[in-house]
């Protein structure tokens, strides 16, 4: 059974993630066994190499973790992640999807994909929520 009511509900309790949202990040869809957030990326994401900063993709997969995680049983927090970077993103635009590794009695395990805008898949996000 979901947390939130409606990915609506679900995305004015995550817009108090104040970091993720002042930089572009949303909750755009919220299932039982999955969430995915997107963003636009602008100038105010790249690093000192011209490329997009590896906290932007990891802080959206974190985004997409948590709505997730909070969906299964709220609240619950991280207390292990692991990030893989695979490739520079492309394009301007990325989406990360979360999907349920398994949920049992106090963790979750969770697995995240950050795609670019054609579709390559650019970081693979593995979380270990603890449910308080």
């Amino acid at each position: 059974m979901s947390t939130f009511s409606s990915v609506q509900e679900a995305e004015e309790y995550f817009k108090n993630d104040k970091f993720a949202y002042s930089n572009g990040m949303s909750l755009v869809d919220l299932g039982e066994d999955f969430s995915v957030c997107r963003m636009d990326l602008d100038d105010r994401h790249l690093n000192a190499n011209g490329g997009i900063m590896g906290g932007v993709i990891f802080t959206l997969a974190d985004l997409a973790f948590a709505a997730l995680s909070n969906n299964i049983h709220k609240p619950t927090v991280a207390q292990q992640v692991s990030i893989n970077y695979l490739a520079a993103p492309k394009g301007k635009t990325l989406m990360a999807k979360a999907d349920i590794i398994k949920s049992g009695r106090s963790s979750t395990i969770i697995q995240v994909a950050v795609s670019d805008e054609s579709g390559q898949k650019v970081a693979i996000f593995t979380g270990t929520g603890f449910k308080l």
